[in-house]
């Protein structure tokens, strides 16, 4: 017998556990991880590029604002907003909800790439100063850190008008700071517009490939050519955002989309800190320039290439088994049963680490780092960052898995004992 709406409410409400520090991370965060998107950028272009630098490095308010910054940010969401709309690609559904319903979703943000890729290169052929990203940086961070906070509200404000099987398990509290932050609901859409969807893999995420291209076009205009360290750490995130996109419908079974409201957390990770953060490499390598030799770069490759490997195996073969446990490359794969009817997999690579797509993950952030040598601790922020945020990602679905499957889950733990790294954790 289905609950009725008030006591699935007091439930959600009651039931669920709060993330991230609860009410003091949903007043902290907001405030200081926006902070250190700027802090970040402006200290990727200073000449000491020190984290321990004081006082930091602050812009003055006209390197905060150019009237250009918000007509290209708009523009560019409203492109992909048209792509997203376009009859491109195949339609997937997602896993099942809670009401029994499965949405339905459009994979083309690989389209949306490659719309982009010509898009861009009809400027440079039409001589447009891409390079001139590196001094839009800070506006177009602030402008998208602004876009971020207005948009929460909005989902915010809406999720009041949604029922009850649409909001997310953990971001019904009753607490309006802590809902606002983790989201209130999981699947906000304007029609069949999915709103978390579209913003999970496309205007940031593309956005992230163009910032690149943008210091890449800076380095030729300073030096005439762009260095190998600048090649490469284009390279190897380009091939990061086109697999993710090639793959796109494997996102549909993430933690972000099945059980994660849209709230300022992924609004602002997804639109500010992803195109703004993770390439901080290249807008550190136009103003701290780094010589590699064949060597060290032959190394490099070879390290980001055993990473990819790693990351896309690990990863093809859970979505392969999430999506049809009967197909020939995962039913020779050694399974263990649980009281829910599904089945966790105890051989393969998940055999060898609770999260081996992490283990790749992380190789390959440690590789596009190294190209900005070892003088500098800025360039690694990403994967010191991404290392913790990994790790608690990881504690995060383990609480969620030990109270899904229980007894199975603890079966798991003992046949797998290592959660990212063989042998260490």
């Amino acid at each position: 017998m289905r609950p009725n709406s008030q006591a699935l409410k007091h439930k959600l409400s009651h039931d669920s556990e709060r993330e991230f520090g609860g009410t003091l991370g949903a007043v902290c965060i907001p405030i200081f991880l926006p902070l250190t998107v700027l802090f970040l950028i402006c200290l990727s272009r200073s000449p000491e590029a020190s984290l321990f630098q004081w006082p930091p490095p602050l812009p003055s308010a006209d390197q905060l604002w150019d009237p250009l910054a918000p007509v290209l940010l708009l523009g560019w969401f409203a492109l992909h907003a048209v792509i997203y709309l376009m009859p491109l690609g195949k339609v997937s559904e997602g896993l099942v909800l809670r009401d029994g319903t499965r949405l339905k979703y459009p994979i083309n943000g690989f389209h949306g790439l490659c719309i982009s890729g010509v898009f861009l290169m009809l400027l440079l052929g039409l001589g447009a100063p891409l390079g001139y990203l590196f001094e839009l940086l800070l506006p177009l961070a602030v402008c998208a850190i602004a876009v971020s906070f207005l948009f929460s509200i909005y989902l915010y404000i809406r999720s009041f008008w949604a029922p009850s099987h649409a909001l997310a398990l953990g971001g019904n509290t009753g607490n309006p700071l802590y809902d606002f932050f983790i989201g209130r609901e999981l699947n906000p859409r304007i029609g069949d517009f999915d709103l978390k969807y579209f913003c999970e893999l496309r205007p940031g995420l593309i956005g992230w490939v163009v910032i690149n291209l943008g210091m890449l076009m800076k380095e030729v205009e300073l030096r005439g050519s762009p260095s190998l360290a600048m090649i490469l750490v284009n390279s190897f995130q380009l091939l990061y955002v086109a697999d993710a996109l090639w793959n796109e419908e494997a996102v549909l079974t993430t933690m972000d989309i099945v059980h994660d409201g849209f709230g300022f957390m992924l609004v602002f990770g997804d639109l500010a800190w992803v195109p703004f953060t993770y390439g901080l490499q290249a807008a550190f390598l136009v103003v701290h320039p780094q010589t590699l030799s064949s060597l060290k770069a032959a190394a490099i490759i070879a390290l980001n290439g055993i990473g990819y490997y790693i990351f896309r195996q690990s990863n093809s073969q859970k979505n392969q088994f999430r999506r049809d446990p009967t197909h020939p490359s995962v039913t020779r794969l050694e399974t263990i049963a649980t009281a829910t009817g599904k089945r966790l997999l105890v051989s393969g690579w998940w055999g060898l680490v609770r999260h081996p797509n992490y283990l790749g993950d992380l190789l390959m952030a440690l590789a596009w780092s190294l190209p900005c040598g070892f003088s500098y601790l800025l360039p690694y922020f990403y994967v010191i960052y991404f290392t913790v945020l990994l790790i608690h990602r990881e504690a995060r679905d383990e609480r969620q898995c030990r109270a899904k499957y229980g007894l199975a889950w603890d079966t798991y733990c003992r046949r797998v004992p290592y959660r990212i790294f063989p042998y260490i954790y």
